[in-house]
């Protein structure tokens, strides 16, 4: 069966081990039931309502997404309580509106402006969590600044149509940590953080507060996810080439592969060439040795595929080309015309460029990217 898949694949393709990925989700779906956490899984990862309903199996019913457009997918397919985990765009107010009218719909916000705009704007009421800055940088108000959040929680309370519902972080930066133990100390130091900034939130407003949390490697890695209400981890469903290589994940974890056909060799380089560019596998990159590096290599297998030499990387991307580096031995298993495997460095990436997967016997699984080119 999976000769026979393999002989079909003509292009760069996502092919998913779904047996994996279904392990890698109870794995964590397991992890916060047991410390009585609300799973709020962020589903940018997979973008898929098929894969959406293994989560139901694990009895999933609130989910994250990154955009408006993937939350009115998951609306289209049944569900009902949804966080849209990015700053609000107020320039998409009428599909906030529409939304917010067929779910429990959760909206960031980092701004009194963006609070005040927002009840003028809506009929009915949102959840409301306010973005904050625990270390990445990227987005939200700073930690540390009280006095910020404190005015911005009183702006939101002012509205019976805005349920402020706490505080909302991504510690980001434990994907810049050098160590699993880096990884748990930024996780648990940004979970403190948090709750110190709700505690004295607490006392000055009178109400209750959550906190909502989760990077797939303080998740990960941290047996106690610590006292958060919620978790919204996404990768961890199928890894990557950057878990792996930061010690969250093992090889045997990684649920996704790009199967890339191989057009030419280069014996005098030690390198191969494959159709599959920077549109199929991004420009993210992971550092070795002093150069960046695309993804490593790997071989088909009669259950998947086996991971190549260490050094048998991809070194090099174009649109459409894809210089590996091989190492010898693995040189001298390739033939022009073979499919060779690429360990991405960012799944959620690869997913979101190839817009579908085909599982291991050959059955496609449509995302919301392969959906609306078919509108």
């Amino acid at each position: 069966m999976i000769a026979d898949f393999l002989d079909s694949i003509q292009k760069p393709t996502l092919v998913l081990n779904e047996t994996r990925a279904r392990r890698n989700l109870k794995r964590m779906a397991a992890k916060a039931a047991a410390q009585q956490i609300r799973f709020r899984p962020h589903f940018k990862t997979h973008q898929s309502a098929e894969i959406g309903e293994w989560f139901r199996e694990e009895g999933i019913s609130a989910i994250t997404v990154s955009s408006m457009s993937m939350a009115a997918y998951f609306t289209g397919h049944g569900w009902t309580d949804i966080l849209v985990a990015f700053p609000v765009n107020l320039r998409e107010m009428d599909v906030i509106r529409a939304l917010a009218s067929r779910v429990r719909l959760g909206l960031l916000v980092e701004s009194i402006w963006s609070v005040e705009r927002l009840a003028a704007g809506l009929q009915t009421p949102v959840d409301i969590w306010i973005k904050i800055d625990s270390g990445m940088h990227r987005a939200g108000v700073d930690v540390e600044d009280s006095a910020a959040v404190l005015a911005l929680a009183q702006a939101v309370l002012q509205y019976p149509q805005l349920r402020l519902r706490g505080l909302l972080t991504h510690a980001g930066q434990t994907y810049h940590a050098h160590s699993p133990e880096e990884i748990r100390r930024m996780y648990a130091g940004s979970v403190q953080a948090m709750n110190v900034l709700r505690g004295e939130l607490e006392g000055r407003l009178g109400v209750k507060l959550e906190v909502s949390a989760g990077d797939t490697p303080g998740c990960t890695l941290c047996d106690d996810l610590g006292p958060v209400d919620e978790i919204r981890p996404g990768n961890f469903l199928f890894f990557d080439a950057m878990m792996r290589d930061l010690g969250v994940c093992a090889w045997e974890d990684v649920a996704v592969a790009v199967a890339c056909p191989l057009v030419a060799l280069h014996p005098h380089r030690g390198e191969g060439l494959i159709y599959g560019g920077s549109i199929h596998l991004s420009k993210e990159f992971l550092e070795a040795d002093g150069h960046g590096f695309y993804g490593y290599a790997a071989f088909p297998t009669d259950d998947g595929w086996q991971p190549g030499d260490p050094s048998s990387r991809v070194i090099s991307l174009s649109q459409e080309h894809g210089v590996v580096h091989l190492a010898p031995a693995d040189f001298e298993r390739l033939k022009v015309g073979d499919l060779l495997y690429v360990l991405p460095v960012h799944s959620c990436l690869v997913v979101d460029a190839l817009k579908s997967y085909r599982c291991l016997n050959g059955r496609e699984i449509a995302t919301l990217n392969s959906c609306a080119a078919n509108d």
